[in-house]
């Protein structure tokens, strides 16, 4: 009997023991940013390499219909754009730096769309989540707007009452599990090549510069 209450001991402090370990891995409380960036498996690639970015999750935001599929928004009229969801740790990056980042990964002066992708769904935005989150994202565009020298088209406004749409499970990862067919994408749309001469050694590296308060 003692043997038995004993390995029962020992088998509940590993499973304790593991519980803490987990609760470790991950974050007490997380954040969410929403960006559109043009074309969402670049823009997913993009963030999965930012330190603190848990998640992203490519879909829809900022149209008038509820869950608009790939179909719908490509073809016009939705009024959404192809959007991340970024889920992200704010104890190891805050939402200004994302948003800092965030231009050096687009041409927000493009108010057509982006690089070689035409047409409202591959315009930028940046979907604010809360009071907060609009008043970072305003004075982050107000500060790249003094970068650039000119007036950038990104749109910043709160998110939709029609929310977040997740897109398509082929869309999910697309840079991951098509890796050779995404890059001959990215290389062909000119997208790499625009940011660099947009941005120089900062397009699409991390950290950013702090050109944003609290960043």
């Amino acid at each position: 009997m003692r043997k038995l209450i004993q390995g029962a001991v020992v088998g509940a402090a590993l499973i304790l023991s593991a519980a803490g370990a987990l609760a470790q891995e991950k974050p007490a409380a997380t954040e969410t940013a929403i960006f559109a960036g043009g074309c969402f498996w670049c823009v997913e690639s993009d963030f999965d390499k930012v330190p603190g970015v848990l998640e992203t999750v490519s879909g829809y935001a900022g149209g008038h219909t509820r869950n608009p599929t790939y179909e719908d928004v490509t073809a016009g009229g939705t009024g959404h754009r192809e959007v991340v969801k970024i889920v992200y740790d704010p104890a190891t990056v805050s939402y200004p730096q994302l948003v800092s980042y965030f231009w050096r990964t687009v041409d927000p002066l493009d108010a057509r769309g982006q690089f070689c992708d035409k047409g409202e769904s591959y315009t930028t935005a940046i979907y604010a989540t809360s009071p907060s989150q609009l008043a970072a994202a305003n004075a982050g565009k107000e500060t790249i707007e003094k970068v650039l020298g000119r007036e950038v088209a990104t749109v910043v406004e709160p998110l939709k009452l029609s929310g977040f749409t997740p897109a398509e499970e082929y869309h999910q990862d697309y840079y991951k599990r098509n890796s050779l067919k995404y890059q001959y994408y990215r290389w062909g749309c000119g997208r790499d090549a625009r940011l660099e001469q947009l941005w120089g050694d900062a397009a699409v590296k991390w950290p950013p510069p702090a050109d944003a308060p609290g960043s």
